[in-house]
């Protein structure tokens, strides 16, 4: 299995590439994955990502996940699927709002675009 490390950067390339509007959207946030007792804290600069075990403390968003949740979005989630986990609950976001209705906007017309596709 891969390295949480490594984890994140496949899931960040795998958004990014399903998402391509975010590709060069400028961004610093933290991530918090919690797992049976732990919480592990990551700064995650795109685009590239760059990605260090830190607090990150010049994020504008903050992203609580499961670890478990992660796992599974990362090596196989598409942008529906981190839509789903976070309407569910898995994934909460906090941290400046324009940002997050941004993110929330490109990703909503990324589906309609993807729905009108698979109409024709």
């Amino acid at each position: 299995m891969p390295s949480t490390h490594e984890l994140i950067e496949i899931a960040v390339e795998r958004f990014q590439a399903d998402v391509p509007a975010l590709a060069k959207l400028k961004l610093v946030f933290e991530l918090e994955l919690r797992g049976r007792g732990d919480v592990q804290l990551f700064r995650v600069e795109v685009p590239g990502p760059k990605i260090s075990k830190e607090m990150a403390d010049d994020a504008k968003v903050m992203v609580e996940i499961q670890r478990q949740s992660f796992n599974k979005l990362a090596t196989e989630g598409m942008a529906k699927d981190y839509v789903r986990a976070y309407e569910e609950g898995h994934i909460r976001a906090t941290g400046d709002p324009g940002i997050q209705k941004l993110v929330g906007q490109v990703i909503l017309r990324h589906e309609e675009r993807s729905a009108l596709k698979k109409a024709r």
